[in-house]
């Protein structure tokens, strides 16, 4: 045993003595917090210091050359850090983390922890059109994993301890604790208990420390309120509230189709290159595009639309304020074909980020447009462009309530609680009409892996078909003699039903005891009736892909104690409901106790 367990050890027995299990968890929320909030921090340092290093004098004399150079030269980096060192796959964070959660008791790879602390900075910094809250997600959930796998903890700790790292990465992001308590509720589905809310508020404000210790108080968003809301706008925040419900429909659609494209070409080079060469394309045209796009939602809240526009190789007059408009909706349009090119050219990082440049620049443009149209209305350009990034998160992710507690306490008011509230529930319902799941959720949705608030459905999606297959049941085949198969399989087997097999293992069907109970004494007819006589068909077949969801219903239609499972047609045993029931209970008490 090494040093290392050796002191994890005494740790451990030293906890049991004399902490109770509630401290315990409160002590390690505070833990993970720390880490995911050091996570964030590190990120947002080793991406900054990567684009400080590149935005050097003669950048602005190249006439934006280096803008298509730059993230060709990122993702092949990524690319090969990925296949010769990692050599593993990364996925989205807060998906694989979800994907854990539903399937894996909450268990993540420890490669997560430092694999998307290495590569998004590097896709970010040289221009990957992505964002960082996915990974800071992924660092911080796989660290929480880790803790407690190391520490042996149950799965609902576990699963705790995840929405933990999730709230200390967003309140760290942001510098917004409520609304990172609520993102790891909204879009988790996490299953927690008024008394769990305790550790989600420390890890929260542990994170957000750690945030204030090492970047001091500057935000990644700061903007305090200046207009406030008038009542006389309400129809104009509706209209707004559809047309971000619009824009995030098209954001899934072009994320999808861009995946869709991309990966009909079988070679990950040819993706690769593919994709840094339309990426470049898209950011010497627009350079704004560049990165995160913090720099352009500041600057659109601060009234600078020049700034955030930045210098574009084609002439327009600065002065015609419809030109400003234009570029505004093409920033909105081509944002989301950039980071879904980003993403399929190889690049790691996040939607989060993306989600709020659009809504930035769509609500700035809309309240332009509003201010331009000689309608007689001065709107706030500013307020409309905090809730086109309220509007984009409802749709996008999927989760209004994040969206609108984030952007209250980024503003530090409550004052435009009321269109806030408004175009969320709006645009919110108008995607989830048209797109059911969010990004982060579509693939897990469609596998039938997606963890709801429905406490029945998650159980049954946690639970795995492999520890419920019987194999003592003896199998016969059908051209056996019925008294070869009373002597060698029916007095070995303490079961009732015996499954009929052909020489390669394909399932046939079954044979009950009931039906050769009448004849079983009938010696005359041992050596001339074979078994293919009881043969019937089995009253449902259960294939080894189905969901436990599915496989419940079929033990419902059918109202049998034991039905076959097979693979591909090859007979693997049975799956009894006695047993089924009793690993639902189990299972139900382990992630709900």
């Amino acid at each position: 045993m090494s040093s290392i367990s050796k002191l994890l050890k005494k740790v451990l027995i030293w906890r049991y003595k004399y902490i109770s299990e509630r401290q315990f968890v409160y002590i390690l929320s505070v833990f993970v917090g720390f880490l995911a909030g050091f996570g964030t921090v590190l990120l947002k340092n080793i991406t900054h210091y990567i684009q400080l290093l590149l935005s050097v004098n003669f950048l602005k004399e190249s006439k934006n050359s280096l803008y298509f150079i730059f993230p060709i030269i990122g993702l092949l980096i990524v690319a090969i850090i990925k296949k010769t060192w990692l050599k593993k796959h990364i996925g989205h964070g807060i998906s694989t983390t979800l994907h854990a959660i539903s399937k894996r008791k909450g268990i993540i790879p420890k490669y997560n922890i430092y694999a998307s602390l290495i590569t998004a900075p590097i896709t970010v910094g040289f221009g990957g059109s992505v964002g960082l809250q996915g990974p800071a997600v992924s660092a911080g959930t796989a660290l929480a994993s880790y803790t407690s796998k190391l520490l042996h903890l149950n799965t609902k700790t576990r699963m705790l301890l995840i929405g933990c790292a999730t709230a200390g990465a967003m309140s760290s992001m942001f510098k917004a604790p409520i609304a990172g308590i609520i993102f790891a509720l909204e879009v988790f589905s996490l299953d927690i208990a008024f008394v769990s809310l305790v550790p989600l508020l420390l890890a929260s404000v542990a994170a957000i420390v750690t945030s204030y210790l090492f970047l001091g108080s500057d935000v990644l968003l700061g903007f305090e309120l200046n207009d406030k809301f008038e009542i006389n706008e309400l129809g104009f925040y509706a209209i707004f509230g559809v047309f971000t419900g619009i824009i995030s429909v098209y954001f899934s659609v072009v994320y999808f189709a861009i995946r869709k494209f991309f990966y009909q070409f079988q070679k990950r080079f040819t993706r690769l290159i593919l994709g840094s060469v339309i990426i470049g394309g898209i950011l010497y045209l627009i350079p704004s595009l560049y990165g995160e796009g913090y720099g352009l939602i500041n600057n659109l809240l601060k009234g600078n639309h020049i700034a955030a526009i930045g210098n574009t190789p084609f002439s327009f007059d600065h002065n015609n304020v419809w030109s400003i408009i234009l570029i505004l909706l093409l920033i909105t349009f081509f944002k989301a074909i950039a980071m879904s090119t980003t993403f399929a050219a190889g690049g790691v990082g996040g939607i989060f980020i993306p989600t709020l440049v659009m809504g930035a620049s769509l609500g700035n443009a809309f309240g332009k447009i509003i201010n331009n149209m000689g309608l007689g209305f001065e709107v706030s350009e500013a307020n409309f462009t905090l809730i086109g990034m309220t509007g984009l998160m409802a749709g996008v992710l999927h989760a209004p309530l994040t969206a609108i507690f984030l952007i209250a306490e980024i503003t530090g008011g409550y004052d435009l609680f009321v269109p806030l509230m408004l175009v969320a529930a709006i645009s919110f319902s108008f995607t989830k009409y048209f797109v059911s799941n969010s990004i982060y959720t579509y693939k897990l949705a469609q596998r039938g892996e997606l963890i709801t608030h429905n406490k029945d459905k998650n159980v049954m999606m946690m639970m795995q078909i492999d520890n419920l297959i019987e194999t003592n049941f003896k199998a016969v085949q059908p051209e056996m003699k019925l008294g070869e198969m009373l002597k060698k399989i029916v007095t070995k087997s303490s079961r009732n039903i015996f499954p009929v097999v052909n020489k390669n293992n394909q399932f046939l069907g079954i044979v009950l005891l009931d039906d050769i109970r009448p004849v079983m004494f009938d010696t005359e007819i041992y050596n001339s009736v074979t078994i293919d006589a009881f043969l019937k068909a089995a009253p449902e077949i259960i294939n080894e892909t189905d969901s436990i969801e599915k496989i419940m219903d079929k033990f419902k239609d059918s109202n049998a104690w034991n039905l076959p499972v097979v693979k591909e047609g090859v007979y693997k045993g049975f799956i009894s409901k006695s047993k089924l029931l009793t690993a639902y209970r189990n299972k139900l008490i382990e992630v709900t106790s």
